[in-house]
């Protein structure tokens, strides 16, 4: 599946192709630890370390969508109805970046 990680060390947004598994997105985000916030109405949920903040990390950078809480480290954007089952991003590179606010 193609998903979206965010990177807000070096502030970008690269399309990845991972398999369509919890496993897959915990490699790309880097912790075991993951949550996730829908974005919007279609089903797209931006997942993260769900200990970004508790965690004592050095320089890894904060970004945040729209006006969810912000996140540390990376995120990545996966179609997920249910937060178990996961498919290829909906939204496009353009209208995330868009979206996308690095602090």
């Amino acid at each position: 599946m193609q998903v979206f990680a965010i990177n807000p060390l070096t502030k970008e947004i690269h399309a990845v192709e991972i398999a369509d598994t919890k496993e897959a997105l915990q490699e790309l985000i880097g912790f075991s630890t993951i949550d996730s916030d829908e974005i919007d109405d279609n089903g797209d949920r931006l997942f993260f370390d769900e200990e970004c903040f508790i965690r004592q990390q050095g320089n890894v950078g904060r970004f945040k969508v729209d006006s969810l809480a912000p996140v540390a480290g990376i995120g990545v954007i996966v179609n997920s109805q249910d937060g178990k089952a996961f498919q290829s991003a909906i939204i496009n590179a353009e209208e995330l970046l868009k979206r996308v606010t690095y602090l």
